[in-house]
Formats: C-alpha cells, sequence, structure tokens
C-alpha cells in the first residue's frame, strides 16, 4: 500500500476531547407505546451486535443480546436472545424483565425501570422495594461474546436469570418441534447450548456466571410476539428456548454478578478492557469535532456502529461498512455514499482507505460489488451507481486528506478502471451512447438506488439515462480530469473534453422546460419527468453539468415539493403514484419505499446544494449568513430524533406525509453519514 503523507498522519492523531456525555431516556416518564418503539444498538468490527427495545423487551425477530456474527462480517446468529430475570426481596419475587405476547405483556419488569442509558455499554437502572440494581450490557468489540453485568445496592435473597437461546439465523425464527433439536451441556456456573440438526460444524452458545450457579432446566416459550415484524406484514411470533437458570446469592448489600455469553469461544469477557478500548476509540472519533455541537458529536460517535472488518485473501487487513441495522450486510452503493461523513467528517483516513483497498481488490469488469453476500458467498455485482459512487468518494478522500500519494498510487487507477469499463460497455448494457451520455438497464432490472422489485417486477423502473447517474458520470470524467492533471496531460484532456460533451448532452436531454426542472429518466419510451429527488445530485455533486440557473430551478423544484424535516421524499405529493404511509404487507412497503416515501440520507445532497446555490463563492456575507442559518433549520428535527427511534442514531426512511414516522432499519449507515456531513457543511461554512 501506497504510504501516507505527512500531513494525513498530522490529522489522524487523535486529540483531546471532552467525553460525549451519555443520553439518558426516563422510563418511569414515558409511555410503554414509546418505550416499546425506542431501540438500542451496540456493534463491533465482526459484524457481531447486540441491540433490544430500552425495556429490554424484543420487538423484532433481529433483537438479541448477541447476535454473533459466525462468518464475519456476515452468517449472523442469534445465540443469546436475552434474559428472563427475577429478583427475590424479603420473601418476594419481582420481574424486571419484559415480554410481549399476542394480548399481554408478561412479565411486566419496566414497572421497576426508571432509566435507560446509552453510553459505552447500554445500562438499565431499576428500584425494586427500595433496592437499586444497575444493569451494563456491553458487547466485547473484538469477539462475539456479550456481559451482562448487575450491581445492587440493597439487601436481596437471589437473582435469577433465564436465558432465551434460539441458536437461529436472523432472519428467521425458531418454532417449537416435538423432536426437540436443542443439546445442553450442563456447568456448574454455566451451559453450552447448541442445535444438534446444524451437524458438526455447529455454532455452539457458551454461558457463564463466575458468581451464579446454574441449574438445567429446560423450557420452551410459546408464542412470544415481535410488533415491527407484524406491523411489517412478516411472521411476527416465535417459540423460545431456555436451557434452565442461573441463580445468583448475594452475601452482602453491595454486590455483583456478571454473566457472559459468547459463540465459539471461551465465555470470559474483561469489561474493563473493552470499556477502555470503546471509549478510546470515541475519543479518536470525537477529537476532529471537540467544539462541535452535541447532537453533531453523538453523530459522530454512531459513525462507528457501522465499520466492520472484511478479511479476504487479496485484503487480510480489508474493511466495509454495514449499509444498517438490524438487517444489512455491507452494500456498495451505501459504503460509499456514507463513507465521506462516517469516515472523512471524523478523519479516520486509515480506515477509509482499508475500505477502498477492499472494494479496489474485488472490481470486476469495471464495477465494484453492489453488496457482499449474507453467507459468505461470492459477491454480487448489480448496480450502475456503485462504482460512481466509489470515484466520488475516491475525490472526497483525496480533498479532505490531502493524501495524494494513496489517491494517485491506487484510487486514480480504480477510477479510470471503471470509467473506461463503463465508456466501453460492462453488465447489464451499462456504456456510453452516441450522445456520451451514459445508458444502463432495461426495464426488467433496477441498477439504480431506487431498486425496488417484486417478482420480475421494478416498482419504479428506471433504466436507460437516468439523472443521477449521469450527474455522477459527469463528475467521474472531471474528477479524472483534475486527477491526472499533473502526471499526464494527454489524459487530462481527453476526460476534460469528454466532461465537456457529457454536459451538453445532459442540458440538453435532462431539462425539461416545461416543468423548470430535471427529467429523472429518458429512455426508449421517451422522457419520465417525474418530480424525484434524483436531480438534486445535478446541483451537488463536486462538478455540475447545468448553469447557475438551472441549479436554482432544480433546488428550488426539489425544496417547494420534496422536502421533509427528515428527508427528501422520492415522488412528489402531487403525483398521483405518491404513497403517504410506508408499511403493511411486504408489496405495500415495496410499492411505497420510492414512491413517496422520504430518505434522510438525501439531506446530504440537498444542504450541499443550498450551500452551493445560497451560500456560493459570489454571495454577499449576508446571504451567506442567511443561507447556513436556514440549513441549519432544515437539519434541526435531528437533534431529538436522536433520541426517540434508535437512539443516538438515524433511521432509514420515514413516512411522506406527517408525523413522519420513522420507518426501515432504526440504524442507517448513510443516513448517519449524510446528516453528519450536512452539519459538518453548515458548521464549517464561511
Amino acid at each position: 500500500m501506497a504510504t501516507t503523507s505527512k500531513s494525513s498522519i498530522d490529522a489522524t492523531t487523535p486529540k483531546k476531547t471532552a467525553a460525549l456525555r451519555p443520553a439518558k431516556i426516563a422510563c418511569a416518564e414515558a409511555q410503554l407505546e414509546t418505550l416499546l418503539t425506542t431501540e438500542w444498538l451496540q456493534t463491533n468490527r465482526l459484524g457481531a451486535y447486540a441491540s433490544s427495545t430500552v425495556v429490554g423487551c424484543n420487538a423484532r425477530r433481529y433483537h438479541g443480546l448477541l447476535v454473533a456474527a459466525t462468518h464475519p462480517p456476515v452468517g449472523r446468529l442469534v445465540a443469546l436472545s436475552g434474559l428472563m430475570e427475577q429478583v427475590a426481596i424479603h420473601g418476594k419475587i419481582y420481574d424486571l424483565a419484559t415480554n410481549e405476547f399476542a394480548d399481554t405483556i408478561a412479565p411486566q419488569g419496566h414497572v421497576h425501570l426508571k432509566e435507560f442509558r446509552d453510553d459505552i455499554a447500554a445500562t438499565f437502572l431499576y428500584e425494586v422495594a427500595g433496592v437499586k440494581i444497575t444493569k451494563r450490557v456491553l458487547l466485547d468489540d473484538q469477539a462475539n461474546a456479550i456481559s451482562i453485568d448487575y450491581d445492587v445496592q440493597g439487601e436481596i435473597e437471589a437473582m435469577f436469570y433465564r436465558p432465551f437461546t434460539p441458536m437461529r439465523d436472523f432472519h428467521s425464527l425458531r418454532s417449537y418441534v416435538s423432536n426437540d433439536p436443542m443439546h445442553i451441556t450442563p456447568r456448574d456456573h454455566g451451559a453450552t447450548v447448541y442445535d444438534a440438526s446444524w451437524g458438526e460444524n455447529r455454532p455452539e452458545l457458551h454461558l457463564a456466571s463466575p458468581q451464579a450457579t446454574f441449574h438445567l432446566d429446560p423450557q420452551w416459550w410459546y408464542r412470544v410476539l415481535y410488533r415491527f415484524d407484524v406491523s411489517r406484514g412478516q411472521e411476527g411470533f416465535e417459540d423460545l428456548y431456555s436451557p434452565g437458570l442461573l441463580v445468583w446469592n448475594p452475601t452482602t448489600k453491595k454486590a455483583s454478578c456478571q454473566i457472559v455469553a459468547s459463540v465459539n469461544t471461551p465465555p470470559e469477557m474483561d469489561t474493563q478492557a473493552v470499556t477502555q478500548r470503546r471509549a478510546a476509540r470515541q475519543a479518536e472519533l470525537l477529537a476532529p469535532l471537540a467544539q462541535a455541537p452535541r447532537a453533531t458529536r453523538r453523530l459522530a460517535a454512531a459513525a462507528d456502529a457501522f465499520i466492520v472488518d472484511r478479511a479476504t485473501p487479496n485484503t487480510p487487513d480489508g474493511a466495509s461498512i454495514t449499509a444498517g441495522f438490524p438487517w444489512f450486510a455491507d452494500w456498495g452503493r451505501d459504503t460509499f455514499i456514507a463513507l465521506p461523513g462516517l469516515l472523512l467528517s471524523t478523519q479516520q483516513y486509515p480506515l477509509a482507505r482499508r475500505v477502498f483497498t477492499t472494494y479496489a481488490d474485488h472490481i470486476d469488469e469495471g464495477m465494484i460489488p453492489n453488496r457482499f453476500d449474507d453467507y459468505a458467498g461470492p459477491p454480487h455485482y448489480n448496480s450502475i451507481d456503485a462504482s460512481l459512487w466509489f470515484v466520488l468518494a475516491a475525490w472526497r478522500y483525496r480533498q479532505a486528506s490531502r493524501d495524494t500519494d494513496f489517491f494517485q498510487k491506487t484510487l486514480l487507477p480504480a477510477c479510470e478502471t471503471i470509467i473506461n469499463h463503463y465508456h466501453d460497455g460492462t453488465r447489464f448494457g451499462i456504456h456510453a451512447a452516441a450522445d456520451s451520455l451514459l445508458w444502463g438497464g432495461d426495464a426488467d432490472t433496477q441498477l439504480t438506488w431506487m431498486d425496488a422489485k417484486l417478482g420480475d417486477e421494478a416498482i419504479t423502473a428506471r433504466y436507460g439515462k437516468t439523472v443521477e447517474i449521469n450527474a455522477l458520470w459527469y463528475a467521474a470524467h472531471r474528477i479524472l480530469a483534475a486527477g491526472f492533471a499533473r502526471s499526464n496531460a494527454e489524459k487530462a484532456a481527453r476526460y476534460a473534453a469528454q466532461a465537456d460533451f457529457i454536459a451538453l448532452a445532459f442540458n440538453q436531454v435532462f431539462w425539461n422546460e416545461k416543468f423548470g426542472w430535471l427529467n429523472d429518466v429518458v429512455n426508449d419510451a421517451g422522457a419520465d419527468a417525474s418530480l424525484r429527488p434524483n436531480q438534486i445530485f445535478a446541483v451537488s455533486l463536486p462538478f455540475s453539468p447545468l448553469p447557475a440557473d438551472r441549479q436554482k430551478a432544480v433546488l428550488n423544484a426539489v425544496e417547494t415539493n420534496l422536502l421533509t424535516p427528515v428527508g427528501l421524499r422520492t415522488l412528489s405529493p402531487a403525483d398521483p403514484r405518491y404513497r403517504r404511509r410506508y408499511g403493511g404487507s411486504c408489496e405495500s412497503r415495496e410499492r411505497a419505499y420510492h414512491q413517496g416515501t422520504a430518505w434522510a440520507w438525501l439531506l446530504g445532497p440537498f444542504i450541499e446544494a443550498y450551500l452551493h446555490v445560497h451560500a456560493g463563492e459570489n454571495a454577499t456575507p449576508a446571504a451567506k449568513k442567511k443561507a447556513r442559518a436556514q440549513a441549519k433549520h432544515y437539519l434541526a428535527e435531528f437533534d431529538t430524533h436522536l433520541d426517540k427511534a434508535g437512539v443516538g442514531s438515524v433511521n432509514e426512511i420515514f413516512d411522506g406525509d406527517k408525523p413522519h414516522t420513522p420507518r426501515g432499519c432504526f440504524a442507517q449507515a448513510w443516513s448517519v453519514a449524510e446528516v453528519l456531513r450536512a452539519k459538518c457543511l453548515v458548521e464549517n461554512s464561511k
């Protein structure tokens, strides 16, 4: 790998920064319905995670205290879904756990929960009959392991912990069968649990507690309800298996108990060391934003959740970006849309280089993977834009890091390979047409980011010449021209000349004089003038093919018709195809996904375009100040959203209509990244 420039090394040196105050949610003062839709998340670089609601009641099949990555960073397995906790005080048993069934909440331990804290560990503060109990959930940052620690202040006789161990793929559900495949090997202080039907290469869950004793008592708990799954039109009931009971009998009024769960590794965990490592990494992330507002710094802290190691034969030190939690793996498109916000805003340049190298080593016929496989299979190459986002992210890396060495030796050759293959022709009919614009796909493909599909039907059929693809195509040629400016004048001139041709054709093909905005798609069926947010990229990208008056017209059309406090709608509400809500059955959700649903990540390019138009070089100081204030206002909703759905993170999507209910993944990489990048643009603009 190329060496790093001195300026890049200096930029990555951690600086002193004040610790980020933990988010606190007063559970005793909130409605249960609100708490059951507020979720927390911890992740590690393996791709494992821990997640549930802030009352500890699992509301998705994807929730669990330990969702292990059996083929890092994928192959996710819900190994430990939860612990049913009870405490004995003066001869009376109190529940701390909360579960939901079809017609009841039972038990109702949430009545004793006073506060949830989103910190280095997920922390729950209980008060029961005068006794204070603190529960800390900490995911190991280097292993498929979790530690659940209980600190008790007050006199209790015992605590009982019943683990639920589904041991199943995180997309599926466990159901009781008469020929029970679950196997238990009990020990004095724990047990090993596995599903015998997996065969010899089965994953094994190890449970251990130095302070508690294990009592073999296998049980099935039937028909636990997952409300989010039901709301998404999916099967939402599961039968949960429990191998037995851990019992702790403290002998003092101040005592602690640790329970560790791990998959295929010893059930041991140094919580102090893990806490210190996580705190150090958070400090490094926050250092470049030491003077930023708290919401911006919280987004920077959230950025770390999406980074995963991805070792391959050619890149043993590879890395990638998980698209979203709880169900996505790493997608190329999402990775390079998210990389500038997640890694460049936080000056994580070495990590950025690892991500770039991983994908550069997988370029095939000019295409980077659209996604890596959920089960460690071969990569999937089925997008037109992922490779173009790679080119844009490479340029942003060069501009942010000033690391010209890595750009020239690694990134520029990869970008040129992409552009040349796209020009000459690659998969899915992707090629440069006679007018120099990029063409790709057909009526049955979904190659752009608007990729919803039902069976063979592409819901938003966008093939041929699409507006954001050609805005990226133009910018990519300008990037290559700038990249070769000092090293190869002939290439620089050729790419610059080609960019001129693209800009001319772009204005001729996409500008719609009748409506005063850009056509979304142009193909053999004609021009589709649907008012969608894709045209904003023709204004926001570092190089725009549009003259200033058309840039302003595009921005105004998007601002007037598509802007919401939580993102841009994917279709104008005036369009008869507009879907107000996202929800219900799979078909209903797919048909709404890009037909009105608002996407948070689109606020990044919108804010960038807004500042470019209203606070550009020729704007007066007063105009710039006004534009920054308005842009800040457009982002204000996320200051409170960080405590509403996924604590400390940003949802994937929102309903197009008020109240813009958060939907989809509760923690989405490009949502966090682009809101963070937008906030940094506003805060750093002059």
